[in-house]
């Protein structure tokens, strides 16, 4: 979600005249933003470290302007200013449409703008947009959430649950299809839960379907959804829309009905393991990914051994672990029994190594499987060394496969035979079976030969915010 806040950030300031800086080239933009979480502690260090490094470089560039957004800059609003004065504005979740307004009012007043809305100002959607990829998109459906895990800073810094209405979440899709693109990602904090706001325990059902019915779409994902809120009628809905991916990632946060009590999770062990059931019984080869918290306050031996038992029978495809990150302002940071660090460590490390196991048995198992692959822009770091492209299959694993002798770009699809598994990654060593250009690939060419016909402008340094990264983005909260 916060790289689709980054996106509408990036089309805001584009749409005021600013254009991207080189990549690498943070320190000589005219303009930095930093667009933050507050879901895990080590994302302050990372901002005032970041913070700290680009002091000198403005000291010997006058009219450099720096801006923070996003939840920390909600959650700590004057702390910023007070510990690097430097910054010029600080924003806030609820009113990212400000930013080029409160840049600008810093220039002239020649002084910090904070400016931090308590509650929505207008719907993230609605705000320009500069997409980094030409083949896949983000789609908001919903903001905030209802949830009240205790662990979890997130519904304090983003709000109650607002639905978008399903007509205009399918006017930007078919939109989006028009210009090229052929795959979505609906988001929301807790997305199977849309339809709470509207009145409609099945509007997600819906959409999905009504998304199955959008000609040219070719691929839907979803994340993160609530266990709470995975009803039948969505698992009806995935199995039978032929566009919705066979891919779920549903946070498990823990195994044990004791600790998910404490977490003030709505659902328990059996509940969750019945869901997967269901998804596998209904779709066979889904793959199924997850998030883990090690070492929340009060978690025993036994707890911690019913986490592994669910991973053990859950046959994760990939589960993205933390290790319980105290965050001020959440019930669990005052919690009794917090788990010293050198115990969350060691189960931890004991909790990757079985899913590492896991997951190389269920890549394996890929192994002579023909699949259809999206061609994927920077996903194989190594693909310029080892002459291959990379893709990602149907379920969203990530296929490293022999370069074509025809061009292949990103957005086209590609048939392939998997050869070999490892962890994290599928190969398919052979020649590519098939090559089937697309209008997302077309796209991605567009705009590219766009890309290079721009004229100079007023650089902007927007750091790291990417393609749509494989789902999900990891973060440590369950209703993210």
């Amino acid at each position: 979600m916060n790289v689709h806040d980054s996106e509408r950030l990036s089309g805001l300031l584009e749409e005021a005249g600013y254009v991207r800086a080189p990549e690498g080239s943070d320190g000589d933009a005219d303009v930095v933003v930093f667009n933050t979480c507050a879901v895990r502690e080590n994302a302050d260090n990372r901002l005032y470290g970041n913070l700290g490094r680009l002091a000198p470089r403005k000291a010997q560039r006058p009219g450099m302007q720096i801006a923070v957004g996003g939840c920390l800059a909600q959650k700590d609003r004057d702390t910023i200013v007070k510990k690097a004065p430097w910054v010029d504005v600080v924003f806030g979740t609820h009113n990212i449409g400000k930013l080029p307004v409160l840049l600008e009012r810093a220039r002239v007043q020649e002084e910090a703008q904070v400016e931090i809305a308590e509650s929505l100002e207008a719907f993230p959607s609605t705000l320009p947009t500069r997409r980094e990829s030409a083949y896949a998109a983000w789609v908001s459906i919903s903001v905030g959430c209802n949830n009240t895990c205790t662990f979890c800073i997130v519904p304090a810094l983003r709000g109650k649950e607002k639905d978008r209405r399903p007509g205009d979440i399918l006017a930007e899709v078919e939109a989006l299809v028009a210009e090229g693109v052929s795959e979505i990602t609906l988001l929301g904090q807790n997305v199977n839960a849309y339809g709470s706001d509207i009145g409609d325990r099945e509007a997600f059902s819906k959409l999905l379907r009504a998304c199955g019915r959008i000609e040219g779409l070719e691929r839907v994902r979803f994340t993160s959804p609530h266990p709470r809120d995975f009803t039948d009628d969505v698992i009806a809905a995935m199995a039978e829309t032929p566009n919705v991916m066979p891919q779920l990632h549903m946070p498990l946060q823990s195994g044990s009905d004791t600790v998910l009590r404490a977490m003030r999770r709505s659902y328990r062990q059996e509940r969750y393991l019945g869901i997967i059931e269901k998804v596998r019984d209904a779709i066979p080869h889904a793959a199924i990914t997850t998030d883990i918290i090690v070492g929340f306050p009060g978690e025993t031996e036994e707890d911690f051994e019913q986490t592994l038992h669910v991973v053990r029978e859950a046959r994760f495809a990939q589960a993205f672990t933390f290790q319980y990150s105290k965050r001020p302002g959440t019930p669990a940071a005052t919690m009794d029994d917090q788990i010293p660090k050198e115990v969350v460590q060691a189960r931890y490390e004991r909790l990757v190594a079985l899913q590492e196991e896991i997951s190389w048995d269920e890549n394996k198992k890929q192994v002579g499987r023909t699949l259809e692959l999206m061609v994927a822009e920077g996903e194989g770091r190594k693909d310029g060394a080892t002459h291959r492209l990379s893709g990602r299959a149907p379920d969203n694993r990530l296929v490293h496969f022999t370069k074509p002798d025809e061009e292949v770009r990103p957005g086209d699809v590609v048939t392939v035979e998997i050869t070999y598994a490892a962890p994290h990654h599928l190969l398919a060593e052979g020649s590519v079976l098939g090559v089937r250009r697309t209008p997302a690939g077309d796209a991605w060419a567009r705009r590219n030969a766009a890309e290079a016909a721009k004229p100079a402008g007023v650089m902007l340094g927007l750091p790291q915010i990417g393609v749509p990264q494989p789902l999900p983005v990891a973060a440590g909260c369950g209703c993210d």
